[in-house]
């Protein structure tokens, strides 16, 4: 477990930047299409510890990323070994807690040494920001900081490993995952007050589930895409309804898939095959619409894949990254990266 000061302090280096100072909003998990991409130029590859223009310490402990929108930075964080859970508004310009609330208190879930009790990014639409803590539930705050609602009887999220799927706006719902070694299901509530408009049974994991939903482009429709232990699968965002599903490799399916251009590259989180899917299929589509598979051995990849260009690149625990062709899955180097 990172203490959030620490996760946060580094995010505040490249906000002292004038460029970044105006950049686009970043509001949820990946980004604003999922991909990890931002559509902003001539950003700083290097700075140091004279380019801080503010730094500010923060209560508790949590592994969220930020996310901004407008003059406001979105974080959560957990209290007393996650007994305790807290959202908090950071503004942009001067380090300033805005304001922050105790979403929810209760008995904490067990996790991972490598997890948290406060790891699921935040979603804002600009009027909203929506919070996930697992068992501590589904949060809905006004950007000013009033709940709006909560949700609290999502289950107990057994396990030994915690929560760490992101919640993702798609129109009028939030749609979040809420895989568990029990009763797993991806479920989407109104974004206005927070009542159930589908759920949606899925495959009970063996340790868990962290990855988040992504909404893609498949040409004559949108797709909501999770990934998963033992399949990554499509849904149809109006109705929950599951339109394909394409068998993994090697399970734990923790990271988020990359979009691109009706396909989505796809890891898992062992030792197993990268691969990519085809959009727009039917029923099971392994054979019909995987585009590529190649097999990777080595370390278990936790970080999830980002496509740069016509090339893919995926790393590991241990930061040896390689990185493949996008349109064939050859390999084209593989390299450590450098403290």
């Amino acid at each position: 477990m990172r203490p959030l000061a620490r996760v946060s302090a580094f995010i505040f280096f490249l906000l002292a930047t004038p460029v970044l100072l105006v950049a686009e909003d970043w509001p949820s998990w990946r980004g604003p299409a999922g991909n990890g991409h931002s559509g902003e130029s001539a950003l700083p590859t290097k700075w140091d510890a004279k380019a801080i223009v503010w730094k500010t310490p923060l209560p508790g402990d949590g592994q969220s990323s930020p996310v901004i929108v407008g003059k406001r930075i979105f974080l959560t964080a957990a209290l007393e070994k996650g007994a305790k859970r807290l959202v908090l508004c950071i503004d942009r310009d001067t380090g300033k807690i805005v304001w922050q609330d105790q979403a929810w208190a209760g008995s904490p879930e067990p996790i991972h040494k490598l997890n948290g009790w406060a790891t699921p990014t935040c979603v804002c639409d600009g009027e909203r920001v929506i919070a996930f803590f697992g068992k501590g539930g589904l949060h809905c705050y006004s950007v000013d900081g009033k709940k709006l609602w909560s949700r609290e009887d999502l289950g107990e999220f057994p396990g030994a490993w915690g929560t760490a799927a992101c919640p993702i706006i798609v129109g009028e719902l939030v749609v979040q995952n809420c895989d568990s070694t029990k009763n797993a299901t991806l479920l989407a509530v109104d974004r206005k007050n927070g009542k159930t408009v589908w759920q949606t049974p899925r495959p009970t994991p063996e340790k868990g589930g962290w990855s988040s939903p992504v909404l893609v482009d498949a040409g004559s429709r949108k797709e909501i895409v999770v990934n998963g232990e033992a399949a990554v699968i499509g849904y149809d965002p109006p109705s929950g309804k599951e339109l394909w599903r394409c068998k993994a490799f090697n399970g734990r399916g923790e990271p988020t898939v990359a979009p691109v251009k009706g396909q989505i590259y796809v890891v898992n989180g062992l030792a197993g095959d990268v691969y990519s899917v085809k959009l727009g299929g039917t029923g099971d589509v392994t054979k019909t619409h995987m585009a590529w598979h190649t097999p990777r051995k080595g370390d278990r990849d936790q970080p999830s894949p980002i496509v740069v260009g016509n090339f893919l690149l995926v790393a590991d625990m241990k930061g040896m990254t390689t990185c493949y062709d996008a349109t064939t899955g050859k390999i084209q180097w593989k390299e450590r990266l450098r403290e």
